[in-house]
């Protein structure tokens, strides 16, 4: 798929309803490098088989679409949805033959292509000024092994080249797909930025030694790959080199803070969400403290039946791993939102690190949001938090 050999299953959990009418198979979803796919294991043998089909055209298959796998139905075909980085989820059907697994291509019909937002005649909004699905951006798969990621560029740029916000995941072992989220789609489409989703070593969807690779080395091989990424666009000619910003949450927060400290001559403007600084200063704080352990000192380092405090020494290594130890470094206009309920991780972070921007007198502004916790996605908290953010980068990454 979109060029990468099967990486094994990545997902959360099988569906409900995962078995066939016929009990041969398991259906599920899985990360298959950038994209969402939806396979067919056999229960014979665990052979894994793409399912390929396309929505919107019924003819080929869409290697760059997300799609997930929600039901069989009745008649022993499938309800399935497709999205792309453009383009809201669309709900269709696939016929009872797509698990004739010997076909290239199952027939699908769309049953449903929502807008993403609803207008009626009592609404000052017009149906005219809605975002118009697969339009506003393109987008294209970055896949230079280890570097992968997604680049969104707004559309009739002609010689214009874009300022480039640069966005790497949190978890870190999570990924990126090629699936609509609305936040990078209203930065694309109405801040025209270009946006980079990068999928660093340590990402899932990419083999099991990619993801584990990352473990021990939190702060250094994320953040070459987040660079290498980050040189590949600019270096291309699309972007204007001289306006980069970067934006991450949790552990993309992280990254954004790596990023500003080790590289301020690439980086010229941060936005961040309930952000680790400090992994030191807060393994005895977060409801993961295995996280700190694992990312700053490697597998086998916690143990997760016996609770201990760290030690001297393991502290003086999470601090040297942390965004704060290139501190002295940081220049970035630095723009830091905080849900006060996290307890993932704790606010705490990110008001030491903006208190410390503060006292080297870097440009910084502070976005509590009381009721929030880690994901800070309550309407109006998420609506203000975007909204903050494209005004921060509209301030600070102009020509």
């Amino acid at each position: 798929v979109a060029g990468i050999n099967f990486p094994g299953l990545f997902l959360n959990q099988l569906p409900y309803d995962c078995f066939s009418p016929d009990g041969k198979h398991i259906l599920t979803a899985t990360e298959w490098g950038s994209v969402n796919k939806i396979v067919a294991i056999s229960l014979d043998d665990g052979t894994v088989s793409p399912i390929n089909f396309d929505l919107l055209s019924n003819e080929g298959v869409h290697d760059k679409a997300s799609q997930q796998f929600v039901c069989f139905t009745e008649d022993g075909g499938a309800i399935v949805t497709q999205s792309e980085a453009n383009r809201p989820t669309i709900l269709g059907h696939l016929q009872p033959s797509f698990l004739e697994l010997g076909q290239n291509v199952a027939s699908s019909q769309v049953l449903a292509d929502m807008p993403p937002i609803s207008s009626t005649s009592f609404s000052s909004l017009k149906p005219d000024s809605c975002f118009k699905p697969g339009t506003g951006y393109s987008y294209r798969i970055i896949s230079k092994p280890p570097i992968h990621g997604i680049l969104l560029l707004p559309e009739n740029l002609g010689n214009e080249k874009p300022p480039l916000i640069v966005v790497p995941h949190g978890g870190p072992h999570s990924c990126t797909s090629t699936m609509f989220v609305p936040s990078y789609g209203f930065l694309c489409k109405h801040g025209r930025y270009a946006i980079l989703h990068v999928n660093y070593r340590g990402s899932s969807g990419f083999g099991q030694a990619a993801l584990e690779s990352l473990a021990g080395c939190a702060g250094s091989l994320d953040v070459q790959d987040v660079v290498a990424a980050t040189r590949i666009v600019t270096e291309s000619g699309i972007v204007d080199p001289d306006r980069v910003g970067i934006c991450g949450g949790s552990h993309g927060g992280f990254l954004a803070g790596h990023c500003i400290g080790q590289y301020p001559d690439i980086f010229k403007v941060a936005a961040t969400r309930n952000p680790v600084m400090n992994i030191a200063s807060m393994v005895t704080a977060t409801d993961i403290p295995d996280w700190c352990y694992v990312e700053a000192l490697g597998i086998g380092h916690y143990n997760f039946s016996d609770f201990r405090t760290p030690t001297k020494e393991e502290l003086d290594i999470m601090w040297d791993k942390s965004p704060i130890a290139y501190l002295k470094n940081a220049t970035a206009p630095t723009l830091v939102g905080l849900g006060m309920k996290d307890r993932r991780v704790p606010p705490s972070q990110g008001i030491e690190y903006y208190h410390a921007l503060r006292a080297k007198k870097v440009a910084t502004k502070l976005l509590v949001y009381d009721d929030c916790d880690h994901a800070i996605d309550g309407v109006a908290s998420e609506a203000d938090f975007w909204i903050n953010t494209k005004r921060w980068f509209d301030q600070n990454l102009t020509p």
